[in-house]
């Protein structure tokens, strides 16, 4: 176990908070799945469920351990490469309009012959905030024009926005958010952002119209996300209303310190409490201490998203963290916010915690993007280190030698001149040679 640990590279608090969520996220996926158990004539064990979880959160880490060892100046070209292949991705899966269990799930789409399904927003994210970081690095030492920056930055957003939004407005929104931020802090001007975020309200406006005017037109869940902030501002009774008042039954029968691992009564009834609802079942098992815990627990990985950006060397590298890592935690908040009824209901699982594959590994790269940079960054100061103390080792030596020789430091008259030659060799008693 100790040699596993030395061989994990990066920010050792990514790795232990991480590791936490993940290994705490077995106890309210295995007691709320009860419900998906029990559905369609189940037979109610949800040891299937939790070994599913097991294997989804194991090919996680195995994909963080890989990608963590990887430069990550390779995704830099790998974003520019993959992006018109997400566009291709996303356009196959808003046409294709999966129906699961007779819901539309057109944000969704099944691998052929494997059975998995997974969200193709998710993969469009990672390789859309990993190309943005690449051209605000890119521009760092150029003026940014806006009709510059409008083919090559804001167009391949647009197109990966457009293809997300009609099946799943809350990951476009966050996205759209999150590249707002990423430019942001990439110093991209100010007056450029606030026409972009102007633009991008006209065009939510303008196809929102086209839909309701041809609703047929092409697959989308407009009224769907539509009918949600309506029901969120309004008393008219909902679906969604219905999932909210048991996530907040739930919340408010844990109390401070909860009913216990697995005597959730909520999880019964509260559909998606293994996923999108889960942080109510944590909630109502562990209390609010337990809620206030796992919230500890982002907001101390976000800590350390913060202290790897300001400590990469590179521009890229910085926007990587922010691009990759802040949303991870934006995702978090919005999943809670929604469980306690201050946004309305969104589909935002919980990462790391919440069930589900696509989630889970989606979640797993960006963290081993991260770590990448982080390990890229301890070893410049490992060498640095070494560096030092081999400057440090030799200097002694030199003056070790100095004295038992007893050579002054400056040649008196009638002496002949010498000088010190220093190489850097394996052997520093070796380097120190007088003539």
């Amino acid at each position: 176990m100790k040699a596993l640990i030395n061989n994990l590279k990066g920010d050792k608090g990514i790795w232990s908070f991480v590791a936490l969520l993940a290994l705490f996220s077995f106890m309210p996926v295995f007691s709320a799945s009860s419900n998906l158990a029990f559905m369609n004539n189940g037979s109610g064990n949800t040891l299937s469920y939790l070994v599913k979880h097991a294997v989804h959160i194991g090919v996680g880490f195995f994909m963080i351990y890989r990608l963590h060892k990887m430069p990550y100046h390779y995704f830099r070209a790998i974003s520019k490469i993959l992006l018109p292949l997400v566009w291709l991705l996303l356009a196959y899966t808003m046409f294709k309009g999966t129906v699961i269990e007779g819901a539309n799930a057109s944000r969704w789409i099944q691998v052929p012959f494997v059975g998995i399904t997974f969200q193709s927003s998710t993969v469009a994210s990672i390789v859309l905030m990993i190309y943005v970081a690449r051209y605000l690095s890119k521009t760092r030492d150029t003026p940014i024009t806006f009709k510059k920056s409008m083919w090559e930055l804001w167009t391949p957003v647009g197109i990966t926005l457009i293809l997300i939004l009609p099946a799943n407005f809350s990951t476009a929104a966050l996205l759209f958010a999150m590249v707002i931020l990423l430019v942001f802090i990439g110093k991209y001007p100010l007056r450029y952002i606030g026409f972009v975020i102007l633009l991008g309200l006209a065009m939510l406006t303008f196809f929102v119209l086209v839909v309701k005017a041809f609703p047929d037109a092409f697959p989308n869940r407009v009224d769907t996300w539509m009918s949600r902030i309506e029901n969120f501002t309004s008393d008219k009774p909902d679906e969604d209303d219905y999932q909210i008042e048991k996530a907040k039954i739930a919340i408010a029968s844990g109390g401070i310190y909860g009913l216990g691992p697995g005597k959730s009564v909520q999880k019964n009834f509260l559909p998606q409490s293994s996923s999108d609802f889960i942080f109510a079942i944590i909630v109502e098992e562990y209390g609010l201490i337990g809620g206030l815990g796992v919230l500890l627990l982002y907001m101390l990985l976000f800590f350390r998203f913060i202290v790897a950006a300001h400590s990469a060397n590179s521009m890229f590298g910085k926007l990587l963290v922010v691009g990759l890592g802040f949303p991870i935690i934006f995702q978090a908040l919005i999943n809670m916010g929604v469980a306690v009824e201050l946004l309305p209901v969104t589909g935002q699982t919980l990462p790391l915690v919440s069930s589900g594959g696509s989630s889970i590994w989606m979640t797993s790269i960006a963290i081993g993007i991260i770590l990448s940079v982080t390990k890229k960054e301890n070893e410049i100061v490992q060498e640095l280190k070494e560096k030092e103390q081999r400057e440090i080792a030799l200097q002694k030596l030199i003056d070790k030698q100095l004295a038992e020789d007893e050579i002054p430091l400056t040649p008196k008259a009638g002496n002949e001149d010498y000088t010190i030659e220093v190489e850097e060799v394996g052997n520093p008693m070796d380097a120190v040679k007088f003539k």
